[in-house]
């Protein structure tokens, strides 16, 4: 089957293409602007691209159309395939249809740590060589690419570990992404206010994440933290799968005290891994039970993670020398970022220094009030870009250009750089280091 993809170097759409490509279909695709690295995973898998949407694109017509969530009315392919009536779907539903209804689906959600966890997983049930496919909201360093179609564990099922988003479908289908999937056990890291561009405020979103719970089988499972903000009102709608909750003694424990995990009688020295912070503590926690749950005992995850090599763009590190290194994190969100800063001042001595962007809707649209500003208080400094329209008005910024010239000054001043950001964070970080090296 000839499948083509409209909008296929957006992170999800990509790794979608290339499972179907390794599911044996033709594929191919095109967006307003085919870049790397996503661009560079397609070409590699055999996937012909094509810059824009001239609708000659679609002649002779492929046998289906997958449509990403970017796309939207007027644009010129979506209107010749609705003026053709040639088929088409949302990526979700093909995914859930095609690849994974005859799967064990291990689905991962939740406003923050969607994709840390969902990469811990697929680490642990690698390791643990159950053949997982895995579909991953960005680019897991032990693997190198973002989805894997996988193949069948010693058990006999057919794992797939998904990460699980909550914003919407399609321009024609606004349910989430991960109404779609139809997990076994589902994973709910939290939830909180975001994406304001298409919910309209918190029940909306509770009201999606309880339709994906209502997709869960009654002998599947449901995890969730302990003391996880408005997961309590979620569960009160109607839970009929097996609720589990972590960070209890009877499931599994964080001693932040004593730098400990707690399971049953055993203890993991939270030292030994090789990445910090309570929030990331938080979702190797989840991976580690998700994986009990499913086989795996907890000192082969713990094993598996002492090997984790993060995520690109999860607290990745992307420069260092003698006087000065660059964090870039995708943390956009008040409590990500509070989380981020937290890892960043338990990890690192001296002082640091924020840049933050407001890429998304939610941030630059003032929906997190005084919350924003206040979730970068401890920092030693705080450089805003996007925040005003005011040029140059204390440390917010409006352009890159006007940010860096205003931090030449300031720079010996810090001994970190904390870029956080939702968007291409390169834009950013390519001249500051370009800046630091001709200092």
């Amino acid at each position: 089957m000839h499948l083509h993809f409209l909008g296929i170097c957006g992170t999800f759409m990509g790794s979608l293409a290339q499972l179907a490509k390794s599911a044996g279909h033709q594929v191919s695709g095109c967006d307003a602007n085919v870049y790397p690295p996503m661009s560079t995973q397609l070409e590699k898998s055999g996937i012909e691209l094509i810059q824009g949407f001239d609708p000659a694109q679609l002649q002779p017509a492929p046998d289906l159309i997958v449509v990403g969530n970017a796309l939207s009315r007027g644009n010129p392919c979506v209107e010749y395939m609705l003026d053709q009536k040639l088929p088409f779907t949302s990526g979700p539903q093909w995914l859930g249809d095609n690849i994974l209804k005859d799967r064990h689906v291990i689905s991962i959600a939740g406003t923050h740590g969607k994709t840390s966890t969902t990469s811990m997983l697929a680490k642990i049930l690698d390791y643990a060589n159950y053949q997982t496919g895995y579909l991953i909201g960005g680019v897991p360093q032990d693997f190198g690419v973002s989805a894997k179609l996988g193949a069948t564990a010693p058990d006999g099922k057919q794992y797939f570990v998904i990460e699980a988003d909550e914003y919407d479908s399609a321009f024609f289908d606004k349910r989430s992404k991960f109404i779609h999937y139809h997990p076994d056990t589902f994973i709910i890291n939290n939830i909180e206010f975001d994406h304001a561009d298409i919910f309209s405020d918190l029940s909306d979103i509770l009201k999606q994440f309880h339709h994906a719970v209502r997709t869960v089988p009654g002998e599947g499972n449901i995890l969730i933290h302990a003391d996880g903000d408005n997961i309590s009102e979620l569960l009160e709608m109607g839970c009929w799968s097996n609720t589990h909750q972590i960070g209890t003694k009877e499931t599994i424990e964080l001693d932040l005290t004593n730098k400990i995990l707690n399971f049953k009688e055993e203890t993991f020295k939270l030292e030994s891994l090789p990445f910090y912070g309570i929030h990331n503590y938080q979702n190797a926690l989840m991976a580690i039970y998700a994986a009990f749950l499913n086989g795996v005992h907890p000192k082969d995850s713990f094993a598996a993670l002492q090997n984790f090599q993060g995520v690109k763009r999860r607290f990745e590190k992307i420069y260092e020398d003698s006087n000065i290194t660059i964090i870039d994190d995708f943390a956009h969100h008040p409590t990500a970022i509070a989380s981020t800063i937290a890892a960043a001042q338990d990890h690192f001595d001296g002082n640091i220094l924020g840049i933050i962007e407001l890429g998304s809707n939610t941030m630059s649209g003032g929906f997190h009030g005084t919350n924003l500003h206040k979730s970068a208080n401890s920092l030693d400094g705080t450089f805003w870009l996007n925040l005003s329209g005011s040029e140059g008005e204390g440390h917010e910024f409006t352009s890159v250009n006007a940010l860096l010239n205003n931090l030449k000054d300031t720079l010996d001043g810090f001994d970190v750089i904390l870029i956080m950001s939702n968007k291409d964070s390169k834009k950013i970080s390519e001249p500051l280091i370009e800046l630091i090296k001709k200092k």
